[in-house]
């Protein structure tokens, strides 16, 4: 099969073009997050604070020309600062919702683990189904939707673990990292003149980026590739150094995260190597090491690559 030129991976340059020149030597990143977002899913990134996370998330939203939320979770936000609540009408006496935060097109989550476990679960239906559900009634979110939270690294003053249920909804876990010097000297230099975020110009209208999501959605997977993922999520299952494997929603995360890629490379078809690339990304933050890996110092990382080795990919003709 031939490279092909799609309208996918044009607007996905322009838009990575104009990221960067907000978020300086993170090209990868930026591009697992914009996979991401054509995949329908949802973006944790771990770092330290100060490395430009929440800038990273404003670009996409004026880029993408998305509304916009945000709060800074600590521990006293309350579920119903997320999802909305409802008070009595004076002349009805019936209830009338009030609007959470969580309704827009882009939310983003800050320093989530700061949060209490109850005000975490507040997002689960919404990243799980697309709505939320207050005093009974459910409210749909509108489209497109999608999570990017932050979380500081474990360990880290006044944080908790995410429950196990809210990593699964999350499709990739990424980290954006310190900058090299020479970028940091440039990210200052390009300040100078002003906050390069001001001058970002929205590319796309809600409406398209919904049609490039189901343009993506309908990337044609061999069965032979499809056979490939499920014998390497199986591995996950049964590999002595997993406790505990991937789910059948990592199975679906990773096919779709494989047809973005796919696209974002210039393809409507998916390649084992499309799969081989997102692999390690998509699943490694869903399993829980046994206590043998844990002894002999194995990451989830280090045993996902040992997976990819052992799991021989189909020949495509």
């Amino acid at each position: 099969m031939e490279k092909t030129e799609n309208a996918v991976a044009v607007s996905a340059q322009q838009i990575l073009g104009q990221i960067q020149q907000v978020v300086v030597g993170k090209e990868d990143v930026l591009q697992w997050v914009l996979a991401a977002i054509l995949a329908k899913g949802h973006v944790l990134l771990e770092d330290v604070p100060g490395v430009g996370k929440t800038t990273m998330a404003l670009a996409y939203s004026k880029v993408l020309n998305l509304e916009y939320s945000r709060v800074q979770f600590t521990p006293d936000v309350l579920p119903s600062d997320v999802t909305g609540y409802s008070v009595p009408d004076r002349q009805t006496g019936k209830l009338v919702y009030q609007k959470g935060a969580i309704i827009c097109n882009l939310f983003l989550a800050d320093e989530l683990n700061r949060a209490t476990s109850r005000t975490q679960s507040a997002l689960l239906e919404a990243m799980e189904e697309g709505q939320v559900t207050v005093d009974g009634i459910s409210h749909k979110l509108p489209e497109p939707f999608f999570v990017i939270a932050t979380q500081n690294p474990t360990g880290a003053a006044g944080t908790q673990l995410l429950p196990d249920s809210q990593m699964d909804r999350f499709i990739v876990r990424l980290s954006l990292g310190y900058p090299a010097p020479n970028e940091e000297v440039n990210m200052v230099m390009e300040r100078q003149e002003g906050n390069p975020l001001h001058k970002l110009t929205p590319l796309l209208t809600n409406e398209k980026l919904v049609a490039m999501q189901e343009e993506v959605e309908r990337t044609y997977v061999q069965s032979s590739v499809v056979k490939y993922i499920v014998e390497l999520i199986v591995e996950t299952r049964t590999n002595e150094y997993i406790a505990r494997g991937a789910s059948p929603r990592a199975t679906l995360a990773v096919t779709a995260m494989a047809k973005a890629m796919a696209w974002l490379h210039g393809r409507d078809y998916v390649l084992p190597d499309d799969v081989q690339e997102v692999f390690t990304t998509t699943i490694a933050h869903r399993l829980i090491l046994s206590t043998k890996a844990e002894a002999r110092n194995l990451t989830a990382e280090m045993v996902l690559a040992e997976i990819l080795k052992q799991v021989p990919a189909p020949r495509m003709y």
